[in-house]
């Protein structure tokens, strides 16, 4: 997308999106040009095989996600969700890192992040190196008791699981966001699921549910590195949930370029100084590529 010199916003005389490689020589123009805040979505993901809620590429209605009142409210609930994540977590556990992952610890080991900020669960930035880091929404490898607040790795507790439930180990299902699985319906009535080892409490997945609020210290760590940004650099979201667009929000009011690249249209392009309509493996590891080259 063309952008208005003197304004730095989107150019409206001008139309289009850049592809290919002239899309790779427009992103690394900007991300040469500035330190920025890295905002990363599922779409950064997506290349390593897990799925995302609101992708272009999906044909079937997004999966309904497990709400927080659902699931402190309801044992049935905590019973399905556990159920389905039993079958799911193999696959997760087993997800590697992909190149655009690679890439954003690249630009970080550039000096051209202030520092990265997730909405995703999966890990997946941190396993890739990325050591600047701020993952909104948690992270499925762990499990907390909701009482005493005792953390467990999700491989001891899906260990638990099985144990308790060992029709599960070998049951294959189609992969869903989040680790999840579809179960056919009435599958887990039966299913047990352990508490907390340390005072019998409920066990939940160390992530944010819908319903749930982001804890504040970690908004205001992503909050003080957009401070320190000159930009804002958002991959792969559509800025749906509001814990994500709200820094699209602080960027504009604090007059930094927005960049985004996605696929598919998101709730913060008409803020966008640059807009790349794309895939993050087509584009992100080559700008990266090209903006070492022009900071050696």
């Amino acid at each position: 997308m063309s952008v208005d010199p003197t304004t730095g916003r989107p150019d409206p005389a001008a139309s289009g999106t850049a592809s290919g490689g002239g899309a790779a020589a427009e992103l690394a123009g900007f991300l040469g040009a500035h330190r920025s805040l890295v905002l990363t979505g599922a779409g950064i993901s997506t290349d390593s095989g897990i799925p995302d809620y609101r992708g272009v590429h999906r044909r079937a209605a997004p999966p309904k996600p497990m709400t927080f009142q659902e699931f402190v409210g309801s044992e049935g609930a905590r019973r399905r969700y556990w159920a389905r994540s039993a079958v799911g977590w193999a696959a997760m556990a087993a997800t590697r890192p992909n190149p655009s992952h690679a890439a954003v610890t690249e630009l970080e080991r550039l000096g051209l992040t202030a520092g990265v900020v997730t909405q995703n669960v999966d890990g997946l930035h941190r396993r890739a190196g990325t050591r600047s880091l701020v993952e909104l929404h948690g992270d499925l490898a762990l499990v907390t008791c909701l009482r005493c607040k005792t953390r467990e790795t999700r491989e001891s507790f899906q260990a638990r699981l099985l144990e308790l439930n060992p029709a599960f180990a070998g049951l294959r299902a189609e992969r869903l966001p989040d680790g999840d699985a579809a179960l056919p319906t009435g599958l887990e009535d039966g299913f047990e699921v352990p508490v907390c080892t340390v005072c019998g409490g409920v066990l939940k997945p160390d992530v944010i549910f819908f319903g749930e609020n982001v804890p504040r210290a970690r908004v205001e760590q992503a909050m003080r590195w957009l401070e320190g940004a000159d930009a804002l650099l958002v991959l792969g979201s559509s800025l749906e949930v509001f814990s994500g667009y709200r820094f699209v929000k602080a960027a504009v009011v604090a007059g930094k370029p927005v960049a985004i690249v996605n696929q598919g249209p998101t709730r913060g392009d008409a803020a966008a100084a640059l807009r790349l309509e794309a895939g993050l493996g087509e584009v992100l590891p080559a700008a990266v590529a090209l903006a070492a080259g022009g900071a050696a």
